[in-house]
């Protein structure tokens, strides 16, 4: 997410602010974002996987220590929208070294002040995000900057596949602590790495908060940062109570639940690399295409016959659509706000943030009167429609700079 190069105005958005693209893509730099997207989202899984342990041993209630999951994530909303901003005249690699240390620090000392401690992590988490887009932007050209983003945001499926049981090993080994050390030593590697590989990247425009409500009020973006809501909220709202609706239509046990995880996480992998190429070429098809893929699939889970065969491919075909999500997003706000990406990209933190809320909030009131299985289907039929409006409604321009072909947005 950074580059070599930066002045001048380029052709990538005729109209619009930009510098210089690089002349050749810096993917080792691309490699150690990953690794930050990777340690990041590790980190903030962590707890779902040793909560018992950390209340137990803290002479806390769950209900408490279960604030730690909740404190990173209010942090990293505002940390996504403010962080730009406050760091508008630094170069962007020693903000992005900063947030990596950040994320050990949190790791090594969560052990004594355990929510001081997910603050910190929060602001890494929702300041490195916001820049990811941004800098890639300056690593790669124009036309590879979906490449780089699957290639980033890939952290996020691989985070989301090991930090569950990788907690839940080491925790019941050698306690809840280590496995914040050895999430702590995967940081002190990645900031190592990012310190090697990441150019020098002198900030651009000045950037302050009212930039983020400057850039809302663009035509079209109001109207995409609502599609990638519902999108998020919908999928937030499943997963949630993905455990429970699989529970109760195959009475499936921990271990078979476990590996329909684990396939799960993998297609997700997969899904975040698949979107990458897509987007080269069918930018808006690939925004559509996922979350109908997500909304079919949940609807065949509800209406087809359970059987453990038929829901693993669901569930794979679930984590292979929604995989490319986040890639795709960030790719939307990167080429549709391409002199405001860091604003834009925090945007995008404030968006997922609430969506996580909204959906685990809405979902908890659907499945006390409709139980796991009116969740999915009310959740199936929020995707169906994310999936219509942004057809219709979400404008996205091509790797040319010339926007594909949508109905114009008039907000």
């Amino acid at each position: 997410m950074t580059d070599c190069i930066c002045n001048a105005v380029s052709n990538r958005h005729p109209g619009a602010f930009s510098e210089a693209e690089p002349a050749a893509p810096a993917w080792m730099a691309v490699f150690s974002l990953a690794m930050g997207v990777f340690g990041l989202l590790t980190a903030e899984y962590l707890p779902a996987s040793l909560l018992t342990l950390m209340a137990t041993d803290l002479g806390v209630s769950e209900a408490l220590a279960g604030q730690a999951v909740t404190v990173t994530a209010v942090v990293a909303l505002f940390a996504g929208l403010l962080a730009p901003g406050l760091t508008r005249g630094i170069d962007r690699r020693w903000v992005l070294l900063g947030f990596s240390t950040l994320m050990v620090a949190s790791n090594l000392l969560v052990v004594a002040v355990l929510l001081l401690m997910r603050i910190l992590l929060g602001i890494a988490l929702g300041g490195f995000w916001s820049m990811a887009a941004a800098v890639a932007m300056r690593l790669v050209p124009s036309a590879l900057l979906p490449r780089a983003l699957s290639i980033i945001f890939s952290g996020i499926a691989i985070g989301t596949v090991v930090a569950v049981p990788l907690g839940s090993y080491l925790g019941g080994l050698y306690g809840w602590r280590s496995a914040f050390f050895a999430a702590a030593a995967v940081g002190m590697v990645t900031l190592a790495f990012q310190s090697l590989t990441l150019p020098r990247l002198a900030p651009r425009r000045p950037t302050r908060l009212r930039t983020v409500f400057e850039v809302l009020q663009r035509p079209g973006i109001a109207m995409g940062m609502f599609g990638c809501v519902l999108v998020h909220s919908g999928h937030f709202a499943m997963f949630t109570y993905v455990r429970p609706f699989l529970e109760g239509t195959t009475g499936i046990g921990p271990q078979g639940l476990s590996l329909m995880l684990l396939g799960f996480g993998v297609a997700n992998f997969f899904g975040t690399l698949l979107a990458g190429r897509l987007l080269e070429h069918h930018p808006l098809a690939t925004l559509v295409l996922m979350p109908a893929l997500v909304g079919v699939a949940a609807l065949a889970l509800v209406l087809l016959p359970p059987s453990l065969p038929m829901q693993a491919v669901l569930l794979a075909i679930w984590g292979l659509a929604f995989g490319g999500v986040p890639v795709a997003w960030s790719n939307w706000v990167a080429s549709a706000v391409p002199d405001q990406a860091e604003s834009a990209g925090g945007m995008v933190v404030a968006s997922v943030q609430s969506a996580i809320a909204t959906g685990a909030a809405a979902g908890g009131a659907v499945f006390s009167l409709g139980g796991s299985a009116g969740v999915f289907i009310a959740a199936a039929m929020l995707m169906l429609l994310a999936a219509l409006l942004i057809a219709l409604r979400v404008r996205v321009p091509s790797v040319h700079g010339v926007r594909e072909s949508t109905p114009a947005l008039h907000l």
